[in-house]
């Protein structure tokens, strides 16, 4: 097959036309044209162990480097698998293109190995799908997809590639039996036969045309200038402001220093979340992350960048009715949801908020706030630094972290993949940079980790990687400590330990008075990584833990890749945060 032309190559030449590098998949038949020729086209094929990692992984890879990235799936389960990434996609807003293989044209619908309708099931999560039915769609077909996955508000597209249209034409016509050229035995074989021919020669026509591969145009919604004016004028006149700024400002991560520029000339309390954490760096000092809620129902202006008021905003209850509510979104839903602001601007957060730092009049004077809130902050940290003494003979949890803010490199990528631990974790250990942190966004995905740290180390390939999971979520992808070996992948993952699915089990227990369900070990996880031929370590004692990350960070740098297993007793850190 290498040396006769198939769609695979066609495929390949597309994406590598539209800048991707990584292609992420899990093998199968129905796909092997397309890997074949991505090998073949110079793009770096990553074999996983879960369908669902491929997804992961390629929205990593588009939210990091501003790229869509790709997944390619095999037919049927293959497809099935990838459906939870593909949501967390939607819900995170990702350009992500995911290639599903199918069953032969003619046999679809007839039985087939792996035939489903694939489109029931990937319709409702993906902002396109289609099947690709003739070779000279291929192209055509690709660049609709990319253009799609970036525009407007971004999500994940799906192409389904019949096997028939991937494999060569001698191959095809092998398996229609059109390759023998003996006389037809009767009328029933003469039609079949010529049907099928009809078929082929309509499915592979134009094959070799030549086509235009260069990017179709991405839109971007843009803001009404007059709406602008209106959000300078309010800022202007704002002596309590706050700024939350979401993923969604994060978008074009080619544009990522000038919004961190814009954000430091506004000159406004700023708090992040999602991909946004780390905008400002470490130590901003318009950067505040504790007593939020707080500082929202005493701000006479919230500018909302990128953020929905859904649950992560008490749904828009967060608010004083005094203030005034300005709200950034590509999204025309999310603009108004739950809450109507006093000022919608349909538009890319990022963009906006560049356009308002070059066009804000001269501010009001705004130091007693922000000394405020400085002080809340400060009594907060106190009261987490007293949350961090050491524990007698066992490790703190709330000081565990406190050493990885202190340990880990001013290059890392934080990858969080968990509940408890991991929203602990974000109180206390700050990103680094712009686009640094990388957790799964609303949908509160567990499974994420692995795939995630696949795609930043790719992206990043000189940056530290750390994986925190949970000991629940580290369940879901512990097996891709095998593709880290394989591919040469050295991340560091924290599996945080308690024996519990603690974040469901702390609210569960004293309202219903059960802990079903939420029970789990103190597994030796760091062993099944040393199985997979990566390095395995355990931390039981306070005393252990800084030498135990200056080791994993040492073996990382050596090229391996790294499981620590952190084993403590539960904690109430977080008591009273489940969300609803």
């Amino acid at each position: 097959m290498s040396n006769e032309f198939h769609a695979g190559l066609l495929i390949a030449e597309v994406l590598q036309s539209h800048g991707v590098r990584f292609v992420f998949t899990l093998c199968g038949g129905h796909i092997s044209p397309i890997l074949v020729g991505c090998k073949q086209r110079g793009l770096r094929v990553i074999d996983v162990r879960d369908e669902a990692t491929t997804v992961f992984a390629a929205d990593a890879v588009a939210r990091l480097s501003g790229v869509p990235g790709v997944a390619v799936v095999t037919a049927g389960p293959g497809v099935t698998n990838t459906v939870t990434a593909v949501k967390n996609a939607q819900m995170a807003q990702s350009p992500v293109i995911v290639i599903g293989g199918a069953t032969a044209t003619v046999l679809k619908g007839r039985g087939s190995l792996q035939d489903i309708d694939q489109f029931a099931l990937m319709k409702p999560h993906v902002k396109w799908a289609t099947s690709v039915r003739r070779v000279r769609d291929v192209v055509p077909t690709l660049r609709r997809a990319f253009a799609t996955a970036q525009s407007d508000v971004p999500g994940p597209v799906f192409i389904e590639f019949p096997l028939d249209v991937l494999y060569p034409p001698s191959a095809v016509r092998q398996w229609y039996d059109l390759a023998d050229a003996t006389g037809a035995k009767n009328l029933r074989h003469v039609l079949t036969r010529w049907y099928l021919e009809r078929h082929v020669r309509r499915m592979f026509a134009h094959a070799r045309d030549a086509f235009e591969m260069t990017p179709l145009p991405v839109s971007v919604p843009s803001h009404a200038s007059s709406r602008l004016q209106t959000a300078a004028d309010w800022l202007s006149a704002a002596a309590r402001p706050v700024l939350l700024i979401g993923s969604q400002a994060t978008l074009n991560a080619r544009e990522i220093m000038p919004l961190q520029e814009a954000v430091a000339t506004l000159g406004i309390p700023t708090y992040l979340g999602g991909m946004a954490r780390g905008l400002l760096g470490r130590q901003h000092p318009l950067q505040f992350r504790h007593r939020r809620k707080q500082a929202l129902k005493e701000a006479d202006l919230v500018i909302l960048a990128g953020i929905p008021m859904d649950f992560r905003l008490n749904y828009g209850r967060d608010f004083s009715g005094r203030t005034r509510l300005i709200s950034i979104n590509r999204s025309g839903a999310e603009l108004r949801q739950n809450r109507r602001p006093d000022l919608a601007i349909r538009g890319d957060p990022g963009n906006v908020l560049r356009a308002l730092a070059a066009s804000v009049r001269a501010q009001a004077a705004r130091d007693a706030w922000l000394q405020t809130l400085r002080a809340r902050e400060t009594e907060r940290e106190r009261e987490i630094d007293r949350e961090a003494q050491p524990t007698a003979g066992a490790i703190n949890m709330v000081r565990l972290c406190r050493r990885l803010e202190e340990t880990i490199a001013d290059d890392s990528i934080i990858i969080g993949d968990g509940g408890d631990f991991v929203a602990t974790a974000s109180y206390i250990v700050k990103p680094r940079a712009p686009l640094t942190w990388l957790d799964p966004g609303a949908f509160g995905t567990l499974g994420a980790g692995a795939g995630f740290a696949l795609g930043a180390k790719l992206c990043h390939p000189q940056a530290e990687v750390w994986i925190l999971y949970g000991d629940g979520s580290v369940g879901y992808s512990l097996a891709e400590f095998d593709t880290f070996v394989r591919h040469r992948i050295a991340v560091i993952g924290v599996v945080g330990n308690d024996a519990s699915w603690r974040q469901i089990a702390r609210e569960q227990v004293e309202m219903l008075h059960d802990d079903v369900g939420t029970v789990l070990r103190h597994a030796d996880y760091h062993r099944v990584a040393q199985g997979f031929d990566a390095e395995g370590l355990c931390l039981r004692t306070d005393e252990e833990i800084v030498p135990g990350l200056k080791r994993a960070q040492q073996l990382a740098s050596e090229g391996n890749p790294v499981l620590i297993n952190a084993v403590y007793p539960p904690t109430d850190f977080r008591k009273g945060s489940l969300s609803m």
